[in-house]
């Protein structure tokens, strides 16, 4: 087992304790996590054509994400800009998995161009059907190419308020996401992982000290966390 499979495969024990499911039990409800609902009329925070442009007009970031970085963007946003300068246009939409985020950043290419540099923060809501998520990594490479630098935020998800058994299932099917970006960084050397569900499984106690509810980070701190994992991924390239 490769050092990257370890840390994913720990991580994903991490949240649930001793219990395990045989894949029997792992499949007799889809995936264990239940199904995902409706989406398309929760909160999103999308740039207008007026912040898109400053952004390629100085060669900064499109992001593309879920609920975390609809609730995390803004505070992202300042703190890139302290940092390094870099500007932030985004297409967050809570509840969203990867696949029509990649339809987003699709969306974008065609109608303004693409940056040099693309966020993508999503994945959570992939656990529902964890084996969709590697075809959508890799289209969305394709749709950047390979002279762009793509930095992908891991996932980790175990939804406290869900019974221990749902709770397992997430933590897995966040496991099994996981794993599926690593494999696709070999595939694709421009692809960065930023490695948040090995950052919290560290420490057993920033579970419950940066997630508020098993997936969403708590306010500062959470945030602060992941928002500063991410602002020293754009800073090493």
């Amino acid at each position: 087992m490769t050092t990257t499979r370890r840390r994913l495969l720990t991580a994903g024990v991490v949240a649930v304790g001793s219990t395990f499911l045989t894949p029997g039990q792992a499949f007799a409800d889809g995936y264990g996590s239940g199904a995902l609902g409706p989406w398309e009329a929760l909160s999103k925070a999308i740039s207008t054509l007026t912040q898109i442009r400053p952004v390629l007009e100085t060669d900064g970031l499109f992001m593309f994400g879920d609920s975390i970085a609809v609730q995390d963007g803004s505070s992202l946003a300042k703190r890139l800009y302290s940092r390094t300068g870099d500007v932030i246009a985004v297409h967050n939409w809570s509840g969203r998995p990867t696949a029509p985020a990649v339809d987003a950043l699709e969306q974008w290419a065609q109608t303004y161009g693409l940056p040099s540099r693309i966020l993508m923060a999503t994945g959570s809501n992939d656990i529902f059907t964890p084996p969709v998520f590697a075809a959508q990594v890799d289209r969305a490479m394709s749709i950047a190419g390979p002279s762009r630098k793509v930095y992908w935020v891991n996932t980790q998800v175990s939804r406290t308020g869900q019974s221990t058994d749902v709770q397992l299932a997430d933590q897995r099917n966040s496991a099994w996401v996981n794993l599926q970006l690593a494999d696709a960084q070999r595939r694709h050397p421009n692809l960065i992982v930023i490695r948040w569900a090995e950052f919290l499984a560290a420490k057993p106690t920033r579970l419950t000290a940066y997630l508020r509810d098993g997936v969403h980070t708590t306010a500062p701190l959470g945030q602060d966390a992941r928002n500063e994992l991410i602002v020293q991924a754009i800073e090493a390239t």
